[in-house]
């Protein structure tokens, strides 16, 4: 993947001092949206080849520079593990939103029919299969990771499909793959999350908090450690990319995967891919149906509602 092209700060400013949270595309410089995350939204901003993933979840100077050290220790970990991680760079911005500091996650903006879903959504099985095989290679490259730091760091991912791009492809048709998906930096020095769990807690609605800091948090931010559940999380996703005709082929191939790389992890089975799909859309369909309610009560109270959120629900 091509390194990062100039960036026009002055420009970024003059969009996020110009943003319309609400109606991105009534901004003083609309926005082309990318994309929707939990917490970011990424955005392309004219034609300078950069993808922008906004996050505005931070109350302090002290806050960012603990995300920038969490986010410089995950990449440095990601690419100690041998994975390929898309050229990156973190921009603080003058303006204040609200009583939110808005930070910038810069990447190279990529051409659609190289993120992972968007080859998932049209591809024949036997392509499909390869692109899932290139995944769990280089997810098993973080479970070794693990292994050999047990004890002293771990590494979390999330290896859902659309977080990779194909950079490449093989004699043998295998796609290369880079990771590009780290605005949530996952590392665990003995046993302790590096980053601040409470910004995975920041977009939630106020009367959200508690319940999901007492019942959730702490399993959602689990799963990512456990690889097993990230390739359960993997295959659960092609309901949400339309091509839940790929999930028997998938579980047999991952299956024959964790056989050949003699990993001791219990086969998949059908039954718990579609509870945990059924389980997960639920969860994240009320928590935008929150979202949306605390985007209104936020407008009624006349404050900034800081985030950008989908119209539709994605999942």
């Amino acid at each position: 993947m091509n390194e990062l092209p100039s960036l026009d700060i002055e420009r970024l400013e003059r969009f996020e001092a110009g943003l319309d949270q609400t109606h991105p595309e009534r901004s003083a410089i609309p926005p082309q949206i990318l994309g929707y995350g939990e917490i970011s939204a990424v955005l392309a901003i004219g034609n300078d080849g950069l993808a922008y993933k906004r996050m505005p979840m931070f109350l302090s100077e002290e806050e960012v520079e603990g995300y920038r050290f969490a986010f410089k220790r995950y990449v440095e970990a990601l690419t100690e593990a041998g994975l390929k991680v898309a050229p990156s760079r973190l921009v603080q911005l003058k303006q204040r939103c609200g009583a939110h500091y808005v930070l910038y996650l810069v990447q190279p903006r990529l051409p659609g029919h190289a993120i992972g879903n968007r080859h998932v959504q049209t591809a024949k099985v036997e392509s499909a299969e390869r692109l899932l095989e290139s995944t769990l290679r280089e997810l098993v490259k973080v479970a070794e990771y693990n292994r050999k730091q047990a004890g002293t760091q771990a590494l979390g991912i999330d290896g859902q499909i659309s977080n990779w791009a194909v950079i490449d492809e093989g004699e043998d048709m295998r796609p290369t793959l880079c990771y590009f998906d780290i605005t949530t930096p996952l590392l665990r020095q003995a046993g302790v999350e590096l980053l601040n769990a409470e910004l995975f807690l920041r977009s939630a609605p106020s009367f959200l908090r508690w319940v999901l800091r007492r019942f959730f948090l702490q399993d959602v931010l689990d799963r990512y450690y456990d690889f097993r559940r990230v390739v359960i999380d993997l295959i659960a996703n092609l309901y949400k990319e339309g091509r839940p005709d790929l999930i028997p082929p998938w579980i047999e191939r991952t299956n024959r995967f964790f056989a050949e790389q003699s990993l001791a992890i219990e086969p998949l089975q059908r039954r718990e891919i579609d509870t945990y799909y059924r389980e997960d859309a639920f969860i994240w369909r009320f928590y935008l149906a929150a979202r949306r309610l605390d985007r209104r009560l936020h407008r009624w109270r006349g404050r900034i509602y800081p985030y950008l959120l989908p119209e539709i629900n994605a999942r």
